[in-house]
């Protein structure tokens, strides 16, 4: 009788290691875990290593003695120090107050608005949906540049006179130009989208029998309100809080434009300075992340059910708001919606045509002699006056230059990030109940998380260190780490619709894995897929935050529009907001149509 002979456990466990990598979305997935860990961890480390390093120059420097090495002083000064609470606690406070007011605000006025399109018989649902969501389209700062040109005045301001001021002469208090309560009116206004999104769907699927059957038992209906509706939504309430709440937390321009010192505001103003100090702001930024992330783990893992799709009844019952009632709800809302999506277009296009920044004399004498084109028609930079040595934004190769700059930074993002997210959806999808699948799925997300400055920050120190600094490759990188949750959301769910058959009865035929992905996985999820490639380019267009700290105030355009304003010419950065607006609306229309579908689609924008 022929014996076999003995397997070695190393050939048993080399066997093991090529099946395994014999499937392509095991190998990718391996892959992938390692790009992102290197990625998003290197980064983080090297801003770590930042707080305890000693910079020349620095205030590290020069209380210790020390030109280089490493020291804890940055740590001890920042927490302890004569300029701790100016430095650190009244940021800190600044902003969880911001973020906090702003999820609340957010979800009330979002969670408000998406109970009325789906349960109620408001009116022009259609166009209310569309016009709603144009602030989370816009360039975050913009409604922040809207209440300052609305509501500023020389006299309580310091600065030119808004709109109010200007025509009426009516000067609002401190209080109300700038600080916390604007700052929490506009980041509300801004993510009030992410609400309506999020808990619109919600409404949108619930079965009206829910709340049927406790009206049945006499139950009024304010109580069923609160023991039956919002109880199904605390899921989308809780997604809705821990995305806003990081956002907010992130925030530079609106703090920066409204006059609140925040973690974001104080790190700028920092500097050099305060390098080691404003790192460690960077880090419990960071911090917040990583809580965030916790948190959302903890509460999605529970047992707890909030099933609102069933294969019963799905109908849903329209709340009569009354004859009066449905105008008057309707109208409050066209208000609310003309001044946050609408009005924004208007003023800047106003402002691009004053002589002088908050000259709005031709409204008063009713003379359009009074508006001049300079700001946009100057084709050289010697005879005009006034213009600092510019051209006019449509002759100005800057403007231009810079805009060129970021659509190669948006292009490229939107492709690297697009194609991981691609990846990372298909490969996460087809591992479900793997720990490493899970563990890059939240390597993919937590960039997300992260407040922006925080990322940028950490790709700061990381650029610097690596002598990138001020390169298109530096803005890619943090541009594609920043935007990967986008496209690997969007894959993931898609991916997951998928039965496992489609692509099992490929394989019988022999079809290989690239033309599996190219003739049948893509072409049938091709709208989310889109999607996923697109949502980071629109977003990279907007960027400021996260860039700001990577490159000089001429290399991308949103830069090159805080340059603007740190120099008062407020001519060229509402020139440049205005060709930003407008240039991502058209770009969300294209999306439109490329992809059948709208971002309000099937909440109730469609009735």
């Amino acid at each position: 009788m022929q014996q076999t002979a003995p397997v070695s456990r190393a050939r048993v466990r080399l066997n093991r290691v090529l099946t395994y990598l014999s499937k392509p979305q095991n190998a990718i997935l391996l892959a992938l875990g390692i790009v992102l860990t290197f990625s998003t961890i290197a980064p983080m480390i090297s801003i770590l290593v930042d707080t305890v390093s000693v910079h020349v120059g620095s205030v590290d420097s020069h209380y210790t003695g020390l030109t280089e090495g490493y020291t804890l002083y940055n740590w001890i000064d920042l927490f302890t120090g004569r300029l701790a609470r100016v430095n650190l606690w009244t940021p800190l406070l600044n902003s969880v107050l911001l973020s906090v007011f702003s999820c609340v605000g957010a979800i009330v006025y979002g969670g408000m608005f998406a109970y009325l399109v789906t349960r109620t018989n408001m009116r022009f649902k259609k166009y209310l949906s569309s016009i709603f969501i144009f602030p989370y389209i816009m360039p975050q700062w913009t409604l922040a540049v809207i209440w300052q040109n609305l509501f500023d005045s020389n006299a309580v301001t310091g600065t030119s006179d808004g709109l109010l001021a200007a025509i009426f002469g009516v000067r609002m208090p401190l209080w109300w130009c700038e600080g916390l309560f604007p700052s929490v009116v506009v980041l509300s206004l801004h993510y009030a989208p992410f609400a309506y999104i999020l808990i619109g769907g919600i409404f949108r699927n619930m079965d009206a029998n829910l709340e049927e059957a406790a009206s049945i038992m006499g139950t009024p209906r304010l109580k069923i309100f609160a023991r039956v509706t919002l109880p199904l939504v605390k899921p989308a309430v809780l997604s809705t809080v821990l995305l806003v709440f990081s956002s907010a937390m992130g925030s530079y321009p609106v703090p920066h434009y409204l006059n609140l010192t925040t973690l974001c505001t104080k790190y700028v103003q920092m500097g050099e300075k305060r390098a080691g100090e404003a790192s460690i702001l960077a880090v419990i930024m960071i911090l917040f992340g990583v809580l965030i992330l916790i948190v959302n783990q903890r509460t999605t893992s529970g047992r707890q059910s909030y099933t609102t799709v069933t294969g019963k009844s799905g109908q849903i019952s329209l709340v009569n708001l009354g004859r009066a009632g449905k105008w008057l709800v309707t109208a409050l809302f066209c208000l609310t919606t003309f001044f946050t999506g609408i009005l924004p277009i208007i003023l800047f296009a106003i402002e691009t045509f004053l002589p002088n920044p908050g000259d709005y004399s031709f409204i008063r004498n009713g003379v359009a002699g009074n508006l001049t084109a300079k700001w946009w028609m100057t084709s050289e930079n010697i005879t005009e006056n006034g213009m600092y040595g510019q051209k006019g934004i449509l002759f100005n190769e800057a403007i231009w230059g810079a805009f060129k700059g970021t659509l190669i930074v948006a292009v490229c993002c939107a492709f690297i990030a697009g194609t991981i997210g691609l990846l990372v959806g298909y490969c996460v999808s087809k591992n479900r109940r793997s720990k490493w699948a899970a563990y890059v799925n939240s390597m993919a997300f937590l960039p997300y998380l992260m407040p922006s400055l925080a990322v940028g920050v950490a790709f700061f120190v990381f650029g610097s260190s690596m002598g990138i600094f001020n390169t298109y490759l530096l803005l890619v990188l943090a541009g594609v780490v920043k935007y990967i949750p986008f496209a690997s959301r969007s894959a993931l769910s898609s991916m997951m619709q998928l039965s496992g058959e489609i692509e099992e009865a490929a394989i019988i035929q022999d079809i290989p894995w690239r033309k599996r992905m190219l003739n049948i996985i893509i072409p049938i999820q091709k709208s989310s897929i889109i999607s996923g490639y697109l949502l980071p380019f629109i977003t990279c267009v907007r960027e400021l935050t996260l860039f700001m700290l990577l490159c000089s105030q001429t290399k991308i355009i949103t830069t090159m529009l805080d340059y603007f304003d740190e120099m008062g010419l407020y001519a060229f950065s509402s020139g440049i907001n205005l060709i930003l607006i407008v240039f991502i609306l058209v770009c969300n229309t294209l999306i439109n149509k490329l992809t059948g579908a709208s971002i309000d689609s099937g909440i109730g924008g469609g009735n």
